[in-house]
C-alpha cells in the first residue's frame, strides 16, 4: 500500500499521487535443490481512480553452490508481461513506477521486459547480509538498459529454539533493514508461525521525489508440506 507524497509548491501533475494498494500472488516450486521457478500475477487499485490487472511474471533462480560458503551467489532471470500501471515494489530499477498518472493512461502501454539479477548473501555471526544488482531491458521499446540495486541486513531476535514451542518466542522473529535503489529505506520484521507459515511486514520510507512518502508491505507465505524440500530457503532480497 502506498501513501502519497505531498507535492511541493509549484509542481503540477496530471492527477497527483493517491493512496493505492498493489497486491500480487506468487507460486514457487523447487525443480531441484539448485533451481526454483515462480509465477506471479499482480494488480493494483488507486483511491479516486480505478482497480485493474497489471500483468504477470515468470522467474527462475539458480544456486551454483549447494553448501553454504562465506559468500553465496544466486543467478536470477525474470520475464515480465506488464503494463505501465504496475506498482509492485518487489524490485525497483530506474526511477520506479509512475505514481501520478491516471490508470487509464497507463494500462494501454505494454511492457515485455527481461530482468537479470545477481544475488549475493553472507552470514556473519548472527547476521545475514544480502545484496542484489539488477539489469532490466524492455523488449518492446527502443530503450537502453535500466539498472537497480538493493541491500539488506537481518538477524533472528533469538538464537536457541524454545523447548515449549511457543508462538511468541523471540526465536520466531527476524528483524532487518533494507535499502532499495536509493528510493526507499525499509525496516522489516518476519514472524514464523507453527504450521509452515510466515508473516512479513515492512514500512518503507521514500527518499526521493519519485517515491511515495510511505509504503506499507504485508505478506504471508506458506510452505506446502507435500512439495517441501530440505534445501529450499530464502535467497535474501
Amino acid at each position: 500500500m502506498g501513501v502519497p507524497r505531498v507535492p511541493e509548491k509549484g509542481e503540477t501533475y496530471e492527477r497527483g499521487q493517491s493512496f493505492y494498494a498493489a497486491p500480487y500472488v506468487e507460486l514457487e516450486y523447487g525443480l531441484t535443490n539448485r533451481v526454483t521457478t515462480s509465477v506471479y500475477v499482480e494488480g493494483q487499485g488507486t483511491a479516486g481512480d480505478s482497480a485493474l490487472f497489471t500483468g504477470w511474471r515468470v522467474e527462475g533462480r539458480y544456486r551454483p553452490m549447494l553448501k553454504q560458503h562465506w559468500l553465496n551467489p544466486v543467478l536470477y532471470l525474470e520475464y515480465e508481461s506488464l503494463n505501465d500501471a504496475s506498482r509492485i515494489a518487489k524490485d525497483i530499477v530506474g526511477s520506479g513506477p509512475d505514481l501520478d498518472i491516471w490508470n487509464w493512461a497507463l494500462r494501454n502501454t505494454k511492457a515485455h521486459e527481461l530482468e537479470g539479477k545477481l544475488i549475493l548473501s553472507s552470514d556473519i555471526r548472527e547476521w545475514n547480509v544480502a545484496g542484489n544488482f539488477v539489469a532490466d531491458k524492455n523488449l518492446l521499446r527502443g530503450e537502453g538498459f535500466e539498472f537497480g540495486y538493493a541491500f539488506g541486513v537481518s538477524r533472528a531476535l533469538g538464537i536457541h529454539r524454545s523447548a515449549s514451542g511457543c508462538v511468541w518466542c523471540r526465536q520466531r522473529f527476524v528483524a532487518g533493514l533494507e535499502l532499495y535503489g536509493g528510493l526507499y529505506v525499509a525496516p522489516t520484521v518476519s514472524w514464523s508461525l507453527k504450521h509452515r507459515g510466515t508473516v512479513r511486514f515492512s514500512p518503507a520510507v521514500g527518499l526521493g521525489h519519485e517515491s511515495s512518502r510511505l509504503l506499507f508491505r504485508l505478506g504471508y507465505s506458506f510452505d506446502l508440506p507435500k512439495f517441501r524440500r530440505e534445501n529450499a530457503g530464502d535467497d535474501g532480497l
